[in-house]
């Protein structure tokens, strides 16, 4: 099933809620979560080095190397699992994808604050396929200065941002005081342009 997002542009943003079905969707939460090689990275943020709030995941084709908030990620190579998944989404949004950012979120704590996927080396108008697997946790979308909107993102949903949706959005996900347990998300994308060491 596709949702909309209220408020926001239909051509920037597709949300199906099942896009993964809950049995297979289990199965891909607990073998990720076992075999990612998960690390917690010091980013820059306003001028200081922090720990990021989440455990991360860098894996992708040879050379795929990404930066943001300071770090240089060179890529891991692809898990059975995610290479799979990554043909099933080429297929299903027309969009090419060579790399996945895994994000672990351990609990209501860990978080991503507002930011656009605007680096360089993904383009000026990427495709972003983000499947979230765990967990639900609320995603707010705003425009810069603007209201924010949120959807709630259930296991086995998939989020695409696609078109003008890194230039004219911004997006996050809030820590929560509610009980949150461990939440996995994927976010397929290609590099373009291979970021400088």
């Amino acid at each position: 099933m596709t949702v909309r997002l209220s408020m926001l542009n239909p051509d920037c943003f597709e949300y199906h809620q099942e896009f993964v079905g809950k049995c297979e969707a289990d199965g891909l939460f607990q073998v990720l979560w076992r075999d990612l090689a998960w690390v917690q990275k010091e980013i820059t943020l306003f001028g200081r080095r922090v720990l990021q709030p989440r455990l991360i995941a860098w894996i992708g084709d040879p050379g795929a190397r990404y930066r943001y908030s300071g770090l240089s990620l060179d890529p891991g190579p692809w898990h059975p699992l995610l290479l799979k998944l990554k043909m099933k989404l080429t297929e299903f949004t027309g969009c090419s994808f060579n790399s996945v950012l895994a994000n672990a979120y351990r609990n209501g704590n860990d978080s991503m604050g507002w930011h656009q996927d605007n680096e360089a080396e993904l383009g000026q108008r990427p495709c972003i396929a983000s499947l979230s697997l765990g967990a639900e946790r609320r995603f707010l979308v705003r425009q810069k200065g603007g209201k924010s909107s949120g959807i709630l993102l259930q296991h086995g949903s998939l989020l695409v941002m696609k078109g003008d949706c890194q230039q004219r959005y911004q997006h996050s996900l809030p820590k929560t005081r509610k009980q949150a347990g461990l939440r996995i998300n994927l976010t397929f994308r290609e590099v373009r342009c291979q970021a400088p060491v």
